[in-house]
């Protein structure tokens, strides 16, 4: 069986356009401001905020189409600002799913210091992400909404993974 690492934000959950659209209105750069994004991610309410955010891609089905397939060992893997945002996903996928592992990680740590990388999959829209794994010997898949040409394998949905391991 495979370890399969899929991140939350931008690949299960569009929680990512609601907060850039709130960080516009309040003239946050999202690229230079780091620190200050940072900030407003801590300080969102991340029930609200999931509970409004558009499923991508039929997310949740893929998961558990995953899961009864065998073929993976599954982990949500996430990154962080806060504890309530922890909290909040945790929520909602232990509301989902009775047996997945949910691996929330600090920002200002890299995921690949939280998991085991060698010849594990990580689902990412971010590519900065998937370049780290794979400098530890990992296999990165990038989501997007639609294809793109990029450096990874890339899928617009999460059962595409059954037909490429």
């Amino acid at each position: 069986m495979k370890n399969l690492y899929i991140d939350f934000d931008g690949v299960i959950l569009d929680t990512i356009t609601p907060v850039y659209n709130l960080a516009k209105k309040l003239n946050l750069d999202v690229k230079t401001q780091t620190k200050e994004v940072g900030l407003l991610f801590s300080k969102l309410d991340w029930e609200t905020l999931i509970e409004e955010s558009e499923e991508l891609s039929n997310s949740i089905n893929s998961i558990k189409d995953l899961k009864e397939s065998k073929k993976f060992n599954i982990s949500i893997l996430t990154h962080i600002n806060s504890l309530k945002e922890a909290k909040a996903k945790i929520e909602f996928i232990n509301n989902l799913f009775d047996d997945l592992t949910i691996i929330p990680v600090p920002k200002s740590c890299s995921k690949t210091m939280m998991t085991q990388t060698k010849d594990a999959i990580l689902v990412d829209d971010y590519s900065g992400n998937l370049r780290e794994w794979e400098s530890k010997g990992g296999i990165g898949v990038k989501y997007t909404k639609e294809k793109e040409e990029c450096d990874f394998i890339n899928i617009t949905s999460l059962e595409e993974i059954m037909e490429l391991f």
